[in-house]
């Protein structure tokens, strides 16, 4: 009866030893840094383009018209201040 109990306490501790082993692996992968780069870039072309390959307009146009919007604030600080 207890060698019966102790097989299945040692079975129960190397199922929770491999569960903590690929906990630990995916929190690695999680924080390497190329891994973080990663995801981020293909986080930012996801925003960009779709599955498909198109351009997301409804994404880019905003974007565009807010960096063009601060060009030209700066380039009419420019002209002001001299």
């Amino acid at each position: 009866m207890a060698k019966a109990q102790s097989d299945e306490m040692v079975d129960e501790i190397e199922q929770i030893r491999l569960r903590l082993a690929g906990t630990v692996d995916e929190l690695v992968d999680r924080t390497n840094p190329k891994n973080i780069a990663r995801r981020r870039i293909q986080d930012t072309k996801a925003y960009f383009v779709d599955e498909t390959g198109s351009p997301r307009l409804e994404n880019i146009v905003p974007v565009v018209a807010g960096a063009v919007a601060v060009i030209g604030a700066l380039i009419l600080i420019r002209r002001i201040v001299r």
